[in-house]
């Protein structure tokens, strides 16, 4: 049996009043982990937007083609889409890498489900971890 291992981080930030349409982002992005401590020149964060604006016009893209319209190396690029994949953003299918929804709302309403079915799943282990410790 295989296993897809997904990790979903929401980050609970304050929305700064009256952003600019990058601020906008930036908080969206910070909102769903997107920037890490180790991640200084936010380069997951601009992968994340160019695949946003490749889904604009329905273009998924190679690992190549993002390295070349960012300025990071490839393999810089390919362990932030391995992560986006993880998070569950982004999917691939050996050659190109696209968002999982053209839709910033819809793509969020998928990560919902994603959790609703996780928690779901933890809360009937819970059950059965319950019944056998007779809690």
């Amino acid at each position: 049996m295989a296993f897809i291992q997904r990790r979903i981080t929401i980050v609970t930030m304050r929305k700064p009043p009256r952003p600019s349409l990058n601020e906008e982002l930036q908080w969206f992005g910070s909102s769903l982990g997107l920037f890490g401590l180790r991640d200084k020149d936010r380069s997951m964060f601009r992968v994340f937007i160019e695949l946003l604006k490749a889904a604009k016009v329905n273009r998924p893209m190679s690992s190549d083609e993002l390295a070349e319209a960012l300025e990071l190396s490839r393999g810089t690029v390919v362990h932030h889409l391995n992560k986006l994949i993880e998070y569950g953003l982004v999917l691939y299918d050996g050659r190109f890498y696209w968002l999982r929804d053209n839709n910033l709302e819809l793509l969020i309403e998928e990560l919902r489900k994603d959790t609703e079915r996780t928690m779901d799943d933890i809360r009937r282990a819970a059950r059965e971890l319950d019944q056998l410790l007779g809690l």
